[in-house]
């Protein structure tokens, strides 16, 4: 049965709710479970995900919807269970506000506000804090591209930050945002119009012996001739004139030609060591850009894999890491394999993402091992602040009777401990690379 609650008024973070999702649709006879602010498209999710009641359908951009699908009484048990389980995971020492200008008379100094609510509203909260003087990160996606230009253009004009939309990693002045790893502080300063981009470099770069001033999520669309690389511009000014950042390391996809006209005429001027990593372009990857970075190497080690027959299925958390492994095989000119990037919006439609919930993979990676076509799997294993406690777990559910390839994105620091993650990976058998780019490498030399 499919069961909705509409709870009036209430507000939850889009990670919040996805956490919850993820607890409540592992429940005993529970299929699925969402919940969502009752956005017109929100709505559209659910009716989609097979979630949505007709209490839910009545709810407005204001409400919460609670929504399971699953037995009677495990649905209802479920349901009361929902806000119960917020209630508990929120630490009661920190301080609460249910508008901006409440949450500034309760913290006046405060100079950074993080805007994660549904894309509807999230330009009009952004324009709000930019106009309370505040440097701005837009987690939430579903922006348009004129608002964001809108948004950025006056940032500009008020000398603030405006990082995102659709801004998934940021690590200013030591504190992790959103989708971030915990790092040690150091001199390199990191501009990024990709999430776990700047994870890869950011965490190569702590094992590498070195650390992070700043990491600045742009948004992905910054680097588009109609946004004209606002927020990178803004950033390369910020960590030039910041004294703790001595490299600035940007990384991208290949933006327009113009737009990257203007990127490399700003950073000639720039009196700062510079790394610049647009994907795509120069046969760069993320694993270069942090040895340029810290001018030193990461080792490849022989991996004593044989040979298989079959193409690579790789199944992707991080869809920038999965960019980089597609981008390695065809400059190899290999072709035939299969690049998923499990984090778009057509697997994550109704579900938490990946990163949060990687049980959606273990679907894909069951039938790749059905598949006779299929020789070795390759996939990715991001860590850090947001994402699921034991994701190696996750991924060893079932038994893996084909060679799989991983990289884990992460530090020792993080709740996960990435060397705990390594060790449970390579016990079971599955090959560990240094960088998701080895990993790649090494998926491409048992295959070719």
């Amino acid at each position: 049965m499919i069961l909705n609650r509409v709870e009036r008024g209430r507000y939850l973070d889009s990670v919040a709710l996805m956490r919850l999702s993820r607890r409540l649709a592992a429940q005993p006879g529970v299929e699925n479970a969402a919940l969502m602010i009752g956005t017109p498209s929100n709505k559209a999710l659910l009716r989609d995900a097979g979630l949505l009641a007709k209490e839910g359908d009545a709810a407005g951009p204001n409400d919460l919807i609670i929504a399971i699908r699953g037995a009677d009484h495990a649905a209802r048990s479920a349901l009361d269970a929902a806000l119960e389980l917020d209630d508990a995971q929120r630490p009661s020492q920190l301080p609460r506000a249910k508008t901006l200008a409440g949450a500034l008379d309760t913290l006046p100094r405060a100079n950074l506000a993080l805007i994660s609510v549904p894309g509807d509203f999230a330009a009009d909260e952004a324009r709000k804090a930019l106009g309370a003087g505040l440097h701005t990160l837009i987690f939430s996606s579903g922006v348009s591209i004129e608002e964001e230009r809108a948004l950025k253009a006056l940032a500009r004009e008020k000398g603030l930050l405006l990082m995102g939309p659709d801004c998934g990693t940021a690590f200013i002045a030591g504190t992790p945002l959103a989708f971030a790893n915990a790092l040690p502080r150091g001199d390199i300063g990191i501009i990024s119009a990709s999430g776990t981009g700047a994870q890869e470099v950011s965490c190569l770069i702590a094992r590498l012996g070195s650390g992070v001033s700043h990491i600045i999520g742009v948004g992905g669309r910054d680097l588009d001739e109609r946004v004209g690389a606002l927020a990178t511009l803004a950033a390369i000014d910020a960590l030039e004139a910041d004294p703790a950042t001595k490299t600035m390391v940007l990384i991208s996809k290949p933006p327009a030609p113009k737009v990257a006209d203007a990127v490399r005429e700003r950073l000639g001027r720039a009196k700062k060591k510079h790394v610049v990593c647009f994907l795509g372009q120069d046969d760069t990857t993320l694993q270069a850009a942090a040895e340029m970075a810290t001018g030193r190497k990461i080792e490849t080690p022989r991996s004593g894999l044989p040979r298989v027959r079959g193409r690579v299925e790789a199944l992707y958390c991080g869809g920038t890491l999965c960019s980089e492994a597609e981008l390695i095989f065809r400059r190899r000119g290999l072709t035939g394999h299969r690049f998923i990037d499990l984090g778009d919006e057509r697997y994550t439609r109704g579900r938490p993402h990946p990163m949060i919930e990687p049980e959606l993979r273990n679907e894909h990676i069951a039938a790749a091992l059905k598949d006779p076509a299929v020789g070795v799997i390759l996939v990715d294993v991001v860590l850090g602040y947001g994402a699921h406690a034991d994701p190696a777990a996750v991924l060893l559910q079932q038994p893996l009777n084909k060679p799989v390839i991983a990289s884990v994105v992460g530090t020792d620091r993080d709740p996960q401990v990435r060397a705990r993650q390594v060790a449970a990976l390579e016990q079971a058998g599955i090959h560990v690379a240094a960088s998701n780019a080895q990993a790649a490498e090494l998926a491409a030399n048992i295959v070719s």
